[in-house]
């Protein structure tokens, strides 16, 4: 059975260990895995090499497209278990692209890594398979707010804002861009009543400088409405760089 896996180089897959750089394992020693596909098209996606292949007429900022053969590879779940396995870490961070759309497959991965804590990064519009889910320990939901271009009725679906909202293991992530974005946080978190301490506000940008002038307008936020301010650690430690 074989996972789609994003690439750091033509047929090297993206597996790799680092720092986590986001939400509240910040800082965390982890293994990364990333898959390929998304089933969402966010137009500041700073990972669009996952999606936006030749072809794939969905927007994105950069207008830049991604040829599919040298951007993805399969490889047999036990293959990338063993890879992952190798790193010597203790705990998992899957990522994408969006997980959730592999979720049968990474189980079966999952089975060969019985010790590994597991942490999922999505955009929480699927709902994993229990085959998935009991091998989670956290996930970091990141809602699409209107600035990302999506759909709402895509983006925003309230039965599973409502089954995230109820999953103590689910911190949530918004990605803000300007100050009245947080009106889209706030209406969110009101109408499934999502606990303050479990969501984090956290700047879009993909340079130090960027993340620095927004999170000026985030910690007042934060303070103002009890959310917690999520940084972007990997940004300024490598900068944009796949596998860091």
């Amino acid at each position: 059975m074989a996972l789609t896996l994003a690439t750091q180089a033509p047929e090297e897959p993206e597996i790799f260990a680092s720092v986590q750089g986001e939400g509240p394992s910040a800082g965390t020693p982890v293994a990364f895995l990333r898959l390929s596909r998304c089933n969402l098209a966010c137009v500041w996606c700073d990972t669009a090499y996952t999606w936006h292949f030749e072809g794939d007429e969905r927007p994105h900022r950069s207008g830049e497209h991604y040829d599919r053969k040298t951007n993805q590879v399969e490889l047999d779940e036990a293959d990338v278990a063993a890879r992952i396995a190798a790193l010597g870490q203790k705990r998992l961070v899957i990522t994408g692209g969006e997980p959730t759309m592999q979720a049968g497959k990474l189980a079966a991965m999952l089975e060969h890594l019985p010790d590994m804590q597991v942490e999922i990064e999505t955009n929480g519009t699927v709902d994993p398979p229990a085959t998935l889910d009991v091998r989670v320990d956290q996930y970091n939901v990141s809602p699409k707010l209107a600035h990302s271009g999506n759909p709402a009725e895509l983006a925003l679906k309230p039965e599973m804002l409502d089954r995230w909202a109820t999953d103590e293991r689910a911190f949530f992530k918004f990605v803000l861009t300007h100050p009245d974005d947080l009106d889209g946080v706030l209406r969110i978190v009101r109408e499934h009543m999502i606990p303050p301490q479990r969501v984090f506000l956290m700047p879009e940008g993909t340079d130090s400088q960027t993340l620095r002038s927004r999170m000026e307008w985030l910690v007042p936020l934060c303070l103002e409405h009890g959310f917690r301010l999520s940084d972007r650690l990997h940004i300024h430690l490598f900068g944009d760089t796949r596998g860091s």
